[in-house]
């Protein structure tokens, strides 16, 4: 019973972006459209263990949530107005085991452009496009953006309720508007790979499905940008899906056999897909040659750099460390400074790095912020100041909510206390 509890739990999420997609094209009401598809989560529970997992989830969930939708909308006060609104869903197909996931038109897109309409705020943008592209829950945003829940929880209500009383259209936006929308995008997209290639909780260290998501998103923008007549290609939006697949082509080296996390230096390098680093090399050479740049070209030749070293000591520190501080220009991410000062240290040594770290602690904005301690930590290790290292740990360890890189910071406090 458990077992198809967690296949019912993942299937839920694989399919989320698509189903909530289809759905509030069809229901114009995202509020109805979350709670049918938790409606349709509580259906499954109950007829999955007894029928089993069906042939097309996905046409089944969106199925069975429009159903229960129809029997919200039913249950309103304004039932009579609803009337000619309920015909026309009524008279969508209505059998779950007979509707072809390929039937259902992929929305996914028109959703990303209506959530990162310009009448939201941009944090607005990215969270609702996270909440319903994503799947992710709003604990899950909210460390994305590292805000309190309560905060989130409000910035996602409020964008729900600008986009129903301001009328923003569900759609793609003219290719006139396009260009506008594509920074909130961009924005998304890439948070919703980051939480999927290191997640910011629970028990694996990655969620592999919205990473995934992320990627395939990318490719659906780049193909509409290069097949629009009146557009052209993005070296930004380039530049993004480049990035996440020259991340995610050391996916199968990130973590061993029972779980455990492995640092870049220490992975298997046969273990990384050559065939999509070519891919994603290829794609951000096709970025460069535009001559735009920006901070995700940037960052995706952070990582080609890395995925181009056949072992840890031919890894370019150097280089790396003078990209990041060109993306220092484009940002003031406080991340973005702590990934300098570390690649400052691998450059230049622990000491150097070390300074730069104790800089930015000064300004407090990374003092909850888990990797911040366990880089500082680790070049206390690096430099011999044990202590202090066993200090950082712990304290990195305190602010960790994922199971995996918790056994992981237990394993280096151990280490020390053997050292």
């Amino acid at each position: 019973m458990e077992a198809i509890h967690e296949t019912i739990e993942r299937t839920f999420r694989e399919e989320s972006g698509r189903v909530l997609a289809a759905l509030i094209s069809y229901l114009n009401d995202f509020d109805l459209a979350e709670d049918a598809f938790q409606d349709a989560l509580i259906v499954a529970l109950e007829k999955w263990p007894q029928d089993g997992r069906p042939k097309n989830p996905g046409a089944w969930i969106t199925t069975i949530a429009r159903n229960k939708a129809i029997d919200r909308i039913r249950r309103r006060k304004n039932f009579e107005q609803k009337q000619p609104y309920l015909v026309e869903l009524t008279q969508k197909p209505p059998d779950p085991d007979e509707y072809e996931m390929n039937s259902i038109p992929d929305e996914r897109l028109k959703l990303i452009f209506t959530c990162c309409h310009p009448a939201l705020s941009l944090e607005a943008q990215v969270a609702l496009t996270l909440r319903t592209l994503g799947g992710l829950e709003t604990a899950e945003i909210a460390a994305a953006f590292l805000v309190p829940v309560p905060t989130m929880a409000q910035r996602l209500v409020r964008a729900k309720r600008k986009i129903a009383q301001a009328g923003i259209p569900y759609r793609v936006p003219p290719t006139e508007l396009l260009p506008e929308r594509l920074n909130a995008v961009l924005t998304a997209l890439y948070l919703i790979f980051n939480e999927g290639y290191n997640a910011s909780s629970g028990d694996s260290l990655v969620r592999q499905e919205l990473s995934s998501e992320a990627i395939r998103l990318a490719q659906i923008l780049n193909h509409l940008l290069a097949d629009d007549p009146n557009l052209e290609e993005d070296a930004e939006a380039l530049g993004l899906l480049a990035l996440m697949l020259l991340h995610d082509a050391r996916r199968a080296a990130r973590v061993g056999r029972t779980g455990e996390l492995i640092l870049l230096e220490e992975q298997d390098r046969s273990l990384w897909d050559s065939e999509q680093i070519g891919v994603g090399t290829a794609v951000l050479e096709r970025a460069l040659q535009m001559r735009q740049p920006g901070p995700y070209q940037i960052q995706a030749a952070i990582a080609a750099l890395h995925d181009q070293a056949t072992t840890p000591q031919e890894t370019d520190w150097p280089q790396i460390a003078a990209l990041y501080n060109a993306l220092r220009q484009y940002t003031s991410s406080p991340v973005v400074e702590l990934n300098w000062a570390v690649a400052v240290a691998m450059a230049e040594g622990p000491m150097r790095g070390l300074t730069l770290l104790d800089e930015l602690a000064e300004t407090g904005t990374l003092d909850h912020y888990h990797l911040f301690h366990a880089a500082r930590a680790d070049l206390l290790r690096r430099a011999g100041f044990y202590d202090d290292a066993h200090d950082a740990y712990t304290i990195a360890l305190d602010l960790c909510n994922n199971t995996v890189e918790k056994r992981f910071l237990r394993r280096r406090l151990a280490e020390l206390g053997s050292e």
